[in-house]
């Protein structure tokens, strides 16, 4: 009797698409996240793991606090830097961010 009144409502057919096809956005994305984040940034850190083994003593640094100065002695983890005149520091050897040319501190 409500058929008279109301339509029947029925599903749609349902359809299906290939398979590859529906992961292909999700393939390309990884791709450009790849080139463009992944990769320089492994790139990256294996620049700075080369940087940190070659220190050696006498280098002059720059570390990622800001501290400057030259390098009085180093340890498996860490390194002792002289900043000033007999003002020495311990720090990590993750925290060396730069090595600077020789004669750099005595021009600053």
């Amino acid at each position: 009797m409500l058929d008279f009144f109301i339509n029947s409502a029925w599903a749609a057919p349902a359809q299906q698409e290939a398979g590859l096809a529906s992961f292909l956005p999700l393939i390309i994305l990884f791709v450009i996240f790849y080139f463009f984040l992944i990769r320089p940034q492994l790139k990256q850190a294996k620049q700075h793991k080369q940087l940190v083994s070659s220190l050696a003593k006498g280098d002059e640094i720059a570390t990622s606090g800001g501290l400057l100065g030259k390098i009085t002695e180093l340890g498996d983890n860490f390194i002792v830097v002289e900043i000033a005149k007999e003002t020495e520091v311990k720090i990590q050897r993750q925290s060396v961010s730069v090595v600077l040319p020789k004669g750099t501190l005595k021009t600053l």
